[in-house]
């Protein structure tokens, strides 16, 4: 014990840099949790959403979500049929922003894995596609109770993951990242200008993948509706005689 007190007394300002460190953790801690509270909440409101828009598709109000379907009017079959639409109509909403470019661009967090919303739905489609019954399979009502689960949970992160993105756009990236955004957003409007000429449309496309590089992750299905809209026909100009001329003549 001695020792001890002799050691105190000889580092006794240890204490300030230990006494930083464990502010320091448990500020991070803090933070921490106050982003789990907010994100509990984002999803109790989203949820509660969902409660409202199920009560108005009741009334007739609007298209019914997947927790509507479980009518007992309804056959097994047909509940099943119903999710499946649902679920390709939040699916169709998630490729509305995958395969378009622009869209990346503008809302970079939904192509952002690392995100935590982000992340969230992209497990939760998983789920989803795989608690899906196959098209003319006869599910039972568990499988169905199970399926229908999973699509209101895809439905709810995908609905907070679009809220989130469309709040934040680029906010969280840094100027010089929202300044190589805005340059692939301009070389964009350039590459899919059907006015502009070929060699003016590659070049532009090269620029924007070299802008966006490393900050948007484009899929490949992205890449080829993107090189599509590039290498469409160029519209015809009128040339000095008044006459259309063919595309790229002078």
């Amino acid at each position: 014990m001695t020792d001890f007190w002799q050691f105190a007394g000889h580092y006794w300002w240890l204490v300030f840099p230990l006494f930083g460190l464990a502010s320091a953790a448990s500020g991070s801690f803090a933070a921490s949790s106050k982003r789990r509270h907010k994100q509990r909440l984002e999803i109790m409101k989203a949820k509660a959403e969902l409660t409202a828009a199920r009560a108005a598709a009741k009334r007739g109000i609007g298209s019914a979500s997947a927790a509507e379907i479980d009518a007992p009017s309804q056959s097994v079959a047909d509940q099943a049929d119903d999710l499946r639409a649902v679920h390709d109509e939040v699916t169709h909403r998630w490729l509305d922003y995958e395969l378009d470019v622009a869209k990346l661009i503008a809302f970079p967090s939904m192509s952002n894995g690392r995100d935590p919303l982000t992340a969230g739905f992209l497990r939760a489609k998983k789920i989803a596609d795989r608690a899906r019954p196959a098209d003319g399979s006869k599910p039972t009502a568990e499988q169905v109770a199970e399926y229908r689960r999973a699509v209101t949970d895809f439905e709810v992160a995908f609905d907070l993951a679009e809220r989130e993105a469309r709040r934040t756009r680029d906010s969280g990236l840094t100027d010089a990242e929202r300044k190589r955004l805005a340059t692939a957003s301009r070389m964009l409007a350039v590459a899919t200008d059907d006015a502009a000429t070929p060699a003016e449309r590659h070049l532009a496309y090269q620029r924007v993948r070299e802008e966006i590089d490393g900050l948007i992750a484009l899929s490949d299905e992205a890449v080829e509706v993107l090189e599509k809209k590039v290498a469409q026909p160029l519209t015809e100009r009128p040339n000095d005689n008044g006459d259309p001329a063919e595309a790229g003549s002078p």
